[in-house]
């Protein structure tokens, strides 16, 4: 065992594609963690029978959407890794499904943090989706881009990225006086590979898609 020990993590969306790989590798490097989930416990097998997770493993039920229902949950965390985000592809109101989930759920677990002089770093999983809609052979992207042409009718997933992780560094920029924690975000694109739950991710789905010609005019 490693001094991770002494370390607690706060995986949100802890039972979904992402988070429940960094569950597993956090657990493996000797952190404790704290998985956010909407059920109990019982409901994530491949998350509770993970090696260390007997020890190390504690499930907290939270309601991202619901002002202060983070405060109890980051205390006492070293860091925060915030991966819990709606990816629905067919909505029938954006603003609503999407991109209001996206930004205050963001900003509920930003605001939680800010209220403890615990945490010392939040890690965001945000996307490509927030760099740009539109990816070029001719141009090298950074973080000095932003998606400027998805809105609530052309790729509404894509704007609702771009909104959460401008809302980040917008109040992270805002209260820097009073946030003891920087801010980090990661943009993937597709995160394909093993599941470690039952269900598929959507990029995995892509793939199975293609394989298995639901998409014909790609040959």
């Amino acid at each position: 065992m490693t001094s991770n020990q002494n370390t607690t993590v706060c995986v949100t969306g802890a039972s979904g594609f992402i988070a429940a790989h960094l569950v597993k590798q956090l657990l493996e490097q000797g952190y404790k963690v704290r998985a956010t989930v909407r059920g109990t416990a019982d409901k994530y097998p491949y998350l509770t029978e993970l090696e260390g997770a007997f020890e190390r493993l504690e499930f907290v039920q939270a309601d991202l959407l619901q002002e202060g229902a983070y405060d109890q949950v980051v205390q006492g965390c070293d860091y925060v890794m915030h991966t819990a985000s709606p990816y629905i592809v067919n909505v029938k109101d954006s603003q609503k499904e999407l991109v209001d989930p996206a930004v205050n759920g963001t900003l509920n677990v930003l605001k939680a943090c800010q209220k403890t002089d615990s945490v010392k770093r939040v890690v965001l999983t945000s996307s490509l989706a927030a760099i740009t809609d539109e990816p070029r052979n001719d141009k090298t992207f950074s973080e000095e881009d932003w998606n400027e042409k998805s809105n609530l009718k052309r790729n509404p997933y894509f704007y609702s990225k771009v909104q959460a992780e401008k809302a980040a560094w917008d109040y992270v920029e805002k209260n820097k006086d009073q946030c003891d924690f920087d801010l980090v975000t990661i943009n993937p694109f597709m995160v394909i590979g093993p599941s470690l739950g039952p269900t598929l991710n959507e990029s995995n789905k892509v793939i199975r898609d293609l394989m298995h010609g639901l998409y014909p005019v790609l040959m």
